[in-house]
């Protein structure tokens, strides 16, 4: 990608990566997939485990359900075990998908995937006492779902939503 954070039409680039999100009773790890496009998460998993099936795998599957992949697609993502694993690979290949890795020991290859998740920690987690798994993962899927995906503004769209960016640039009707 060498730091091109842009695409010029969805399911051009999608960029994914894992994190952790503490809670009462231990972690829980977020995977996303986000279209470099529209910014939108278009795929995620929220897990108690960190398989490739519960993770990277997951995640990907919402994707491919939330947006069609009509012409080439690279998919980027760091070096985790999830996103290297033959299962994975093959996945991507299945869907004659362009793998794009991050340099080792290099996180700004995907800037806008941590990005993400600062956003997340920042405006949901952090200064909040901790909660139940159960309760975590009602609040991530309405910041995700509701929030983020809907309403929130985003500084790479000029400060419009996802929605009003996709209307003005004639992609989807009425789709978020």
């Amino acid at each position: 990608m060498d730091r091109n954070f842009t695409a010029g039409k969805p399911a051009q680039v999608w960029v994914s990566d894992i994190t952790y999100i503490q809670t009462k009773e231990g972690f829980l790890y977020l995977t996303t997939v986000i279209d470099l496009y529209d910014r939108k998460i278009i795929g995620w998993s929220l897990s108690k485990g960190m398989s490739t099936e519960e993770t990277s795998l997951a995640a990907w599957k919402m994707a491919v359900k939330n947006r069609k992949i009509v012409d080439e697609l690279v998919f980027h993502s760091d070096r985790g075990v999830q996103y290297a694993s033959k299962k994975f690979v093959n996945t991507l290949d299945f869907y004659n998908v362009t793998r794009s890795m991050s340099r080792s020991g290099n996180c700004w290859d995907n800037a806008v995937a941590e990005s993400f998740f600062k956003s997340l920690k920042t405006e949901l987690i952090y200064g909040n006492k901790l909660i139940t798994k159960e309760q975590m993962e009602l609040q991530v899927f309405e910041y995700i779902e509701i929030w983020y995906n809907k309403k929130r503004r985003h500084s790479t769209l000029n400060y419009q939503t996802i929605e009003e960016f996709n209307n003005l640039n004639k992609i989807y009707k009425n789709v978020a």
